[in-house]
């Protein structure tokens, strides 16, 4: 049978990839496959499908059995929806001022979640019992914010993890302050490959509340969850979603994408990809003078300093960002289509640039 006919045409080459960032990848080849296996005949609408009922039985392998998975959009749906469900409307967030709930999400966890944000300057944007009590406190004062909740990243906007000992006292201190501990976890898999750990050693195990589950930066088109591990901290998730504007009417899409890469171990080959190829790139590095690594390269990321000119000129070549220009720093990302190939095209480019 002839493959149906299209109009559509590439506007792309495939073949070049950037170190920009691990959403500028395309969808992986099994989580297309998985696309199409879920298109075709009709099946209910707003999540009572049979991919979305499998996922709760996928997400429970991973996460415990009172873990449930509410799928959404994108990561700042999941962030938004999630922060909501367990603050109050005098509610306020504690996280470092890194986080990306506080930099990169234009004011959607303030304005649209109606929440405050109090943020801690971290060194390495890792929050800490001792750096979380800079914010935590005034339960009872009423001109001030509530802080109801610690949100962490994992990995962190700066490349680091948390290991779970250190979550553990996190959500430990936390608790004892009555608040609850929300995982952003937009790149978890990254985090469990590093640290070579199921995800729920440093979830569900060490107390973690909710979590914004991340699938588009690991391989799949679009698509993120909300998991509810603690069903006692949450109230009105499925009302929630709804009034975020993060209910997806065929649903079916969102679940299978996650279906693929969490059923067996595509996430986990996807991620130990990624990693691998920011090893390979930061051991290469390194041997590049004039280049600084500025943070531990612990999951897919590699953030380094050097001079303007060098980067604006190497940004022809290669597609990156700066991270902070007037400090010289730029980010630089590595995807589960990365191949070495590029590393070392982009090495060399580096070293020619830095020669100049």
């Amino acid at each position: 049978m002839n493959p149906p006919r299209t109009d559509a045409r590439r506007h792309h080459d495939p073949e070049v990839r950037g170190f920009a960032s691990d959403n500028y990848a395309g969808a992986h080849p099994e989580v297309m496959a998985a696309l199409a296996l879920a298109n075709g005949g009709h099946q209910v609408a707003y999540g009572e499908d049979d991919y979305t009922e499998n996922l709760q039985r996928i997400v429970r392998s991973h996460f415990g059995p009172t873990a449930e998975a509410f799928p959404v959009f994108n990561g700042t749906g999941a962030n938004v929806v999630a922060l909501q469900a367990v603050t109050d409307r005098w509610g306020a967030v504690i996280c470092a001022e890194s986080a990306h709930i506080n930099v990169d999400e234009g004011g959607a966890p303030e304005r649209m979640g109606g929440l405050k944000l109090l943020t801690v300057a971290t060194p390495d944007g890792k929050l800490t019992p001792e750096l979380i009590d800079r914010q935590a406190f005034g339960w009872e004062d009423e001109h001030r914010a509530m802080p109801q909740v610690v949100s962490i990243t994992q990995s962190t906007e700066l490349g680091t993890l948390y290991t779970p000992a250190e979550i553990r006292a996190i959500c430990e201190h936390a608790h004892a302050h009555g608040m609850k501990v929300h995982l952003d976890g937009s790149r978890i898999a990254n985090a469990a490959a590093s640290l070579d750990v199921p995800m729920r050693t440093f979830t569900n195990a060490v107390g973690v509340d909710i979590l914004s589950l991340g699938g588009t930066k690991n391989g799949a088109l679009f698509g993120e969850a909300v998991v509810v591990l603690n069903q006692d901290a949450v109230s009105h998730m499925k009302h929630l979603r709804k009034l975020s504007m993060q209910l997806a009417s065929k649903m079916r899409f969102v679940s299978v994408q996650l279906e693929a890469l969490l059923a067996k171990d595509l996430w986990l080959r996807n991620a130990r990809h990624a990693n691998e190829m920011a090893q390979r790139l930061a051991e290469g590095v390194r041997a590049v003078d004039g280049v600084e690594i500025l943070y531990p390269v612990q999951a897919n990321g590699v953030f380094a300093r050097l001079p303007n000119d060098v980067s604006e000129r190497l940004q022809k070549r290669f597609r990156f960002y700066f991270w902070d220009e007037p400090a010289g720093v730029v980010r630089w990302m590595c995807s589960f289509d990365t191949t070495e190939e590029d590393v070392d095209a982009f090495l060399a480019a580096l070293k020619e640039e830095t020669a100049r």
